[in-house]
C-alpha cells in the first residue's frame, strides 16, 4: 500500500514572499457593542458622560454641579461622522446621549487641576487622620508613625552564597 499524502504538492500554494502584512491583516474579532461609544475628542479636551436624568426623572442636581464645574454638554452636529444617539427634544436636544447619560467636556487643563484639587484633598484628610493618630499615642506604647508606602520584592529577598 502506498501513502498519497507524502507524494503529493499543493500546486495552490503561494510563496511566503508573495505575502504582504496588509493582506494578512487579522480582522478585529466580534464583540458586542458598547452602549457608552463616543467621538473622539477634539485636541485638548477630554469626553466624558455624566447623568442627566435617572428613572425617567431629571436629575437638576447632578447636571447643575458638573456644568458648574466645567463640563459642557457635546453637540452631535460636532461629529457629522460619528454615528451616535442624541436627545430629541428637552432643554439638551441635539446633545449627545444615551440612556439618561450625556457626553460632555472639558478642556485637559481643567480635568488635571480638578484631579490635582481632589488628589489634595484625599493628602489632607489622611494627614488628619495621622494626626489623630499620633494624639492618641501613649508614652508607655508609643504609636510608630505610619508608613503608607508599599515595596514590591520578587524571590525570596535573601542573599546569594
Amino acid at each position: 500500500m502506498v501513502d498519497e499524502t507524502k507524494n503529493t504538492t499543493n500546486t495552490d500554494r503561494t510563496s511566503r514572499s508573495a505575502e504582504s502584512r496588509e493582506k494578512t491583516a487579522r480582522r478585529k474579532p466580534w464583540s458586542p457593542p458598547s452602549l457608552l461609544d463616543a467621538p473622539t475628542p477634539p485636541e485638548g479636551y477630554v469626553y466624558r458622560w455624566i447623568r442627566e436624568s435617572m428613572v425617567g426623572q431629571q436629575d437638576q442636581a447632578n447636571m447643575s454641579k458638573r456644568i458648574r464645574e466645567g463640563w459642557e454638554p457635546v453637540m452631535a452636529k460636532d461629529h457629522p461622522d460619528f454615528e451616535a444617539p442624541s436627545i430629541d427634544e428637552g432643554k439638551h436636544a441635539g446633545v449627545i446621549g444615551v440612556g439618561g447619560l450625556i457626553l460632555a467636556k472639558m478642556p485637559t487643563e481643567t480635568v488635571a487641576e480638578r484631579r490635582h484639587y481632589y488628589a489634595q484633598l484625599a493628602n489632607d484628610q489622611m494627614d488628619a487622620v495621622d494626626h489623630n493618630l499620633m494624639r492618641e499615642s501613649n508614652p508607655i506604647m508609643p504609636i510608630d508613625n505610619p508608613s503608607r508606602s508599599t515595596k514590591v520584592t520578587f524571590g525570596s529577598g535573601g542573599s546569594k552564597g
